[in-house]
């Protein structure tokens, strides 16, 4: 041992004491310190290991890390991380400033290198108190330099919604509280409407201070950038809430959350086709991303939608008009093909709407030459409100992208791929559109609240309008509908349209967008396959909830 260095057993515990600082070792670890290597040098110089950590490394290590942080040994705990001085500052904020305590860590089985575990603590401030309790993991990897057991460092290894740079607080809020309810006045919560979570944080933040309510104590996360929400993990006491009114319809929304239960990855968005108002944002993320407002995915075949439209209006066709379906067409030496390769001869532009032909939303539109790059993004601005920045629904959302584009890359904007992005939002009002024969920007918060100004964009003419009506009819209920299946449970007047996206080699994504009455919503789901395999079944839902 190191001159100077002492050895104390104080209950049970080996302490090592060198100039002045402890180092408690809750676990004795074969020897093995933490990321920092802060253990006497021994004569002869340790064998380094190498490879995955064991079963009984993993064990001991996660232990010893669970053992520290419990205890409130931050510098312990985090000697235990390959990263002790981003750990250690999250780890001492546990107690510090979130004030935690009483911390019992459970792990449970390890899979692999992962070990899952639950947390159950209590939060007390100001004579208050209450308990905190949620489930996280962490990775036991192999230290680069020193060989030893350690836990991979993130910031979820404290709490599964801790980001990078974002701290935990405990105290009195930072903004008023609120009371988020529908448009018939139903307090929208949390708990019973989970993909609403970040909304109603926003909605917090954006309008607590001016719904007339006061602030509470409460812990949350802070996030690491400005203008993000708080994320309230547990209030320990109520302020008065202001009540602040959203367009959400409950009924709708509780089919939503039920309806992206099917599938992971999954994302949906209805909209009122009369009003613009938003009756429902459902996720089903491992990443809690609001995709369903803010996602950017090519939309793949729902695209079709716009691309008809444009394609009538510049008197490329019409839908009883006799078009080409051929198994591929080629554009600037790339080839498109059909789904499987199909063709279908003496067709209309209504049946290869219906049948999701590709190359008959690529082919006739040769004949606008230098426009050809251009016309598909002019057609959604001007008539669909896609793709301008403008929109101003209450939350932040994404407008869709449709940039101009040139070579292959215009023929696949055609058929919703290329650099066209959009979220499940964007299609359900491009559906609405095409159902109210004209752009209503969404809108989650009435525009009266904060006097903000809405996006518009000129009315599909009439006949254009209808004819995009009858051909989503058709999709959605003609024996070679390729929504027809999915829709076949949906009343009233309903239409729809498929599309699948693919991506890098994966698996597609499944897309759907669909309308049933004054009722539009879109889907995706990703590597859901065809978009009436995934997709359709979860508009489907949505679309029945609303008569």
């Amino acid at each position: 041992m190191r001159s100077g260095a002492k050895v104390a057993v104080i209950g049970g515990v080996f302490v090592l004491v060198a100039g002045g600082v402890g180092y408690a070792a809750y676990e004795t670890l074969g020897g093995d310190g933490g990321g920092s290597d802060n253990v006497a040098s021994q004569n002869a110089t340790p064998e380094v290991k190498t490879g995955p950590p064991s079963a009984e490394e993993i064990a001991e290590t996660s232990k010893g890390f669970f053992d520290a942080w419990a205890a409130g040994d931050a510098a312990g705990a985090a000697l235990l991380t390959n990263n002790e001085a981003e750990a250690e500052p999250v780890l001492s904020s546990y107690g510090e400033d979130a004030h935690i305590g009483d911390v019992k860590i459970t792990p449970g089985t390890a899979v692999g290198t992962k070990v899952p575990y639950t947390v159950a603590a209590t939060v007390t401030y100001s004579g208050k108190s209450k308990p905190l309790s949620y489930a996280s993991e962490l990775t036991v990897v192999r230290g680069l330099t020193t060989g030893k057991a350690l836990v991979d460092w993130e910031p979820t290894v404290v709490h599964p919604q801790l980001t990078a740079g974002a701290t935990l607080k405990t105290g009195e809020s930072s903004t008023a509280a609120i009371e988020a309810v529908d448009r018939n006045g139903t307090v929208l919560t949390k708990e019973k409407y989970p993909s609403l979570g970040t909304v109603l944080d926003t909605l917090r933040q954006k309008y607590g201070a001016t719904a007339g309510g006061s602030p509470g104590i409460e812990t949350w996360i802070d996030p690491a950038e400005d203008g993000q929400p708080d994320i309230n993990l547990l209030t320990l006491a109520e302020g008065k809430p202001g009540k602040v009114r959203t367009t959400i319809d409950a009924g709708v929304q509780a089919a939503a959350e039920q309806a992206v239960k099917r599938y992971g990855e999954s994302s949906v968005a209805a909209v009122q086709p009369s009003t613009g108002a938003i009756l429902a944002i459902a996720n089903n993320r491992a990443d809690g991303y609001n995709a369903a407002m803010s996602g950017q995915l090519a939309p793949g075949s729902t695209m079709k939608i716009v691309t008809a439209s444009m394609m009538i209006q510049n008197g490329l066709g019409s839908i009883d008009a006799p078009v080409e379906c051929p198994a591929t067409v080629s554009w600037k030496g790339v080839t498109f093909q059909n789904l499987n390769r199909f063709s279908v001869n003496g067709g209309t532009l209504r049946e290869a709407f219906a049948r999701s032909c590709n190359s008959t939303f690529i082919k006739p539109v040769k004949p606008l030459g230098a426009r050809a790059g251009t016309a598909l993004g002019q057609e959604a601005r001007d008539h669909f409100g896609l793709g301008r920045d403008d929109w101003q629904t209450g939350v932040p959302s994404f407008d869709g992208s449709v940039p101009e584009s040139s070579g292959a890359e215009t023929a696949a904007s055609y058929i919703g791929q290329g650099k066209v992005l959009m979220s499940p939002l964007n299609m359900a009002s491009v559906t609405a559109t095409v159902k109210n024969g004209g752009f209503k920007q969404p809108y989650l918060i009435a525009r009266d609240v904060d006097d903000r100004p809405f996006a518009t964009a000129s009315p599909l003419p009439a006949n254009v309008a209808e004819q995009l009506r009858q051909m989503m009819r058709y999709t959605a209920t003609s024996p070679t509908g390729t929504g027809t299946k999915s829709m076949a449970t949906v009343g009233g007047d309903k239409g729809a349209k498929t599309g699948s996206a693919e991506v890098d080699g994966q698996t597609s994504n499944s897309w759907f967008t669909g309308f049933s009455n004054d009722l539009a919503a879109a889907a995706v789901v990703q590597e859901g396959g065809h978009g009436g395999d995934a997709a359709g079944p979860v508009v489907a839902e949505v679309l029945r909830a609303g008569r």
